[in-house]
Order: C-alpha cells, then sequence, then structure tokens
C-alpha cells in the first residue's frame, strides 16, 4: 500500500506526536508499505529518507480557526494529486489536518483521522471549527481514538458519528526491552542508592513541573532524587524549573534528608535509560490525551503515580501498572493534583517497595500483551488493508 501519513511536525522534532507517526510509519514501512510523512519544513532535517519513511516537507503554520500561512495551496495540490491509497491525519487543530478537512470530497484516497483529544474544544475561539467537525468527521472512513472514554471520542458520539475505533498508545519494545547501556546515575551524579523519583516531559508549563516539586518537596522520603527530563523550546517553564532546583538544592535541610532535585535534557537513549533506572514515575500532568510516558513506564518496569489526565484512569485500569493521583478539573479542562494527598502516596510508594514491583510487574505483562508499537502498528495495517479491499467500509 501508498500510505500517507500527515502531522504537524516530524523527525528530528521531539514530541509525543511526533513519536506515535514515527513509530507506527517505520514499522509500516518495515512491513513493505511504501509510507510518506507530510510535515512542516525544519532547518535542521537534513535527510529526505529516515529508515524507509519518506519525509516531504511543507513551509506551512497555523491553524484552520486561527488563520493558516506559508505552503498551504502546495499542501493541498500534493493531497490531491498524489496517488496514495490511505491518508491519515494525526491530529486536528494544526495545519496539516486542518487544511485537507475542507476537501475532503475532492479527495480519492481512504481517508483516516486520528484527533487526539480536541484540546481547545472549549475554547470560545474554536466554536465554528468544532461545530463544523462531525460534518468532517463523518466524511472520513474512519476515525481513530487512543482512548473509549475521553472528550475526543465522547464528543463523536454525543454528535452522531458512528464510524469510530479504538487503537491505543504505546512504547517500543526495541527501545525498552533491551538492558541500558548507560549508567544514568553515574553520568547525572546521583547516588546508586538514592530512591530515584522520574519526571519526562518538556518545558510547556502545563507537564506538572512545579506540581511535580512541590509534592516531592513535601513527601516523607529520603536519600531521594527527583529527576525531571524536559527539553526547553523557550516560552515555558524551563527558568522556573531551575530556580526552583536551585533553591531547593540549596536549603539547609537537604543535609539532613537527602533530598535532591536534577532539572536536565536528554538524549533519546538516555531518556529510556532513565525509565529502566527509576523507582517511580510522577507525572502530575495537567493536559494530555493518551500520555506516552505512561506506556513506557510499563515497558520498563516502572510503577507510576498520574493526575487523572487524558485517559490515564482507563490505562491503570487496562495495566494495573500504577495509581490516580488526586485530582480536581477545573473549566478549562485541565487537571491539577492535591499535591497534599499526592505527597502522602509518594511517601507510601518510597515505604512500600514490594508493592511497587507488583505494580511494575502488572504494568509491563500489559505491555507485552497488548501495547507495543508492533502489536499496535499490526492493528493500523489491518484496517487499511480492509478499506483498500473493500474499497470503502
Amino acid at each position: 500500500m501508498k500510505i500517507l501519513h500527515t502531522v504537524e511536525f516530524y523527525h528530528p522534532s521531539v514530541g509525543g506526536m511526533q513519536e506515535v507517526v514515527k513509530q507506527l510509519s517505520e514499522r509500516l514501512a518495515s512491513f513493505g508499505h511504501e509510507v510518506t510523512v507530510a510535515t512542516a519544513l525544519l532547518p535542521e532535517r537534513s535527510e529526505a529518507v529516515v529508515n524507509g519513511v519518506t519525509i516531504e516537507e511543507f513551509g506551512v503554520s497555523g491553524k484552520l480557526a486561527l488563520g493558516m500561512t506559508g505552503e498551504v495551496e502546495r499542501y493541498r495540490r500534493f493531497l490531491t494529486e498524489s496517488n496514495f491509497d490511505v491518508i491519515t491525519n494525526f491530529a486536528a487543530q494544526q495545519w496539516a489536518t486542518d487544511a485537507m478537512i475542507s476537501m475532503l470530497d475532492g479527495i480519492r484516497a481512504v481517508k483516516i483521522l486520528v484527533p487526539t483529544g480536541f484540546s481547545e474544544l472549549n475554547h470560545p475561539r474554536f466554536t465554528e471549527y468544532f461545530a463544523s467537525m462531525p460534518r468532517w468527521m463523518k466524511q472520513y472512513d474512519m476515525n481513530i481514538f487512543l482512548s473509549n472514554n475521553y472528550r475526543d471520542i465522547n464528543f463523536a458520539r454525543n454528535n452522531g458519528v458512528k464510524n469510530v475505533m479504538v487503537i491505543p498508545n504505546g512504547a517500543s519494545e526495541s527501545e525498552f526491552s533491551a538492558r541500558p547501556e548507560i549508567g544514568i546515575r553515574a553520568r547525572l551524579g546521583i547516588p546508586p542508592d538514592h530512591f530515584l523519583v522520574l519526571h519526562v516531559g518538556s518545558h510547556t508549563g502545563l507537564k506538572g513541573h512545579s506540581e511535580a516539586i512541590r509534592i516531592f518537596s513535601k513527601a516523607s522520603v529520603s536519600n531521594a532524587t527527583l529527576l525531571i527530563v524536559a527539553n526547553d523550546f523557550g516560552g515555558g517553564c524551563g527558568r522556573t524549573c531551575s530556580l526552583r532546583k536551585t533553591i531547593f538544592n540549596a536549603w539547609p535541610h537537604r543535609r539532613t534528608d537527602g533530598k535532591r532535585i536534577v532539572v536536565t535534557a536528554l538524549s533519546r537513549a538516555e531518556t529510556v535509560a532513565a525509565y529502566q533506572t527509576a523507582d517511580l514515575f510522577l507525572f502530575p500532568s495537567n493536559i494530555e490525551c493518551s500520555p506516552l510516558v505512561l506506556f513506557e513506564c510499563m515497558a520498563s518496569h516502572t510503577p507510576f503515580l498520574t493526575t487523572d489526565v487524558g485517559n490515564s484512569a482507563e490505562i491503570v485500569e487496562w495495566s494495573g501498572g500504577g495509581m490516580l493521583l488526586p485530582t480536581r478539573t477545573d473549566a478549562k479542562g485541565r487537571s491539577w493534583a492535591h499535591v497534599p494527598t499526592s505527597s502522602k502516596m509518594l511517601s507510601e510508594r518510597f515505604c512500600d517497595r514490594t508493592g511497587n514491583d507488583r505494580l511494575a510487574e502488572s504494568g509491563y505483562a500489559a505491555w507485552r500483551e497488548r501495547f507495543t508499537w508492533s502489536r499496535i502498528a499490526r492493528d493500523y495495517e489491518a484496517l487499511y488493508k480492509n478499506f483498500c479491499r473493500s474499497g470503502r467500509p
């Protein structure tokens, strides 16, 4: 099959959506399909083909509700003139999907939408956009959701969209099944006997870094390190996190409790090594769809504590690999951990190493059975083949 995946950003850009599309695209290419990714032009991208996947770049930015600029018409011509069997749009509310949804009738290929959350569903500037969304979703051959109970799939059901199915996220067996070759504790100066609490998420200001620091600060733990692995793209919480880390580590009480915080950016290989050596994953994020990091915890035998954000509750139910922090949701749909109770939960995990092992083993077993990227890529392949054989559902 000739397959086109569209996504706002792609390799070498890093992020959750980039990782999802990269894992699926490279596996489908390894299965023998011709896979292309249409994405934004990046100056740092030096290769047009990466691991069997062809990358088509377009100088476009923006979103339909707020305005799109750049090579929008060239992108639209590419969509209509290229002879793809299947076109899958990953994530609504960004140009690579939005430039296509207004011209769905003119595209011959099988059309699939993976909405990934509808994060702006309640934003006033997106009112008209979401008023049209049910009509667009019905024009797709299939809408794939990452959860069976989240705002995007519930929106579809409430608006009479019938062509829906659930295919979850996952984690890479090629990355997580091998033993780590990187001694990440030694590299970062983390003592080998420290209880290592890990958080992975960029400095967007919405990944719960502030809450993680407050929870760790209040927790009754000793000889422990909170490691925050985060890329800093500017305009987020990078400077604030660095300042909070410095103040925390300089406090005189650190000489007696042995607690410390490390905030750093790591390579992907180093990040995987951090997962594999961590004792616990702490994820009080404010907004998610289906957090990849929780699947990566499962794959690395790492128990987790997470806010009830995105479909985290569903992932806990699927896997038994972690626990939900007490969470409130504000009017914008953002999730906030209750810090005092969350600190008590972290303290309990620190004391219950046997219980942590049970969580880790349960999560790992669930991942091996249901949530490897190879398994998930086969689900996408089966769906694509079914449409291509039958023409339409």
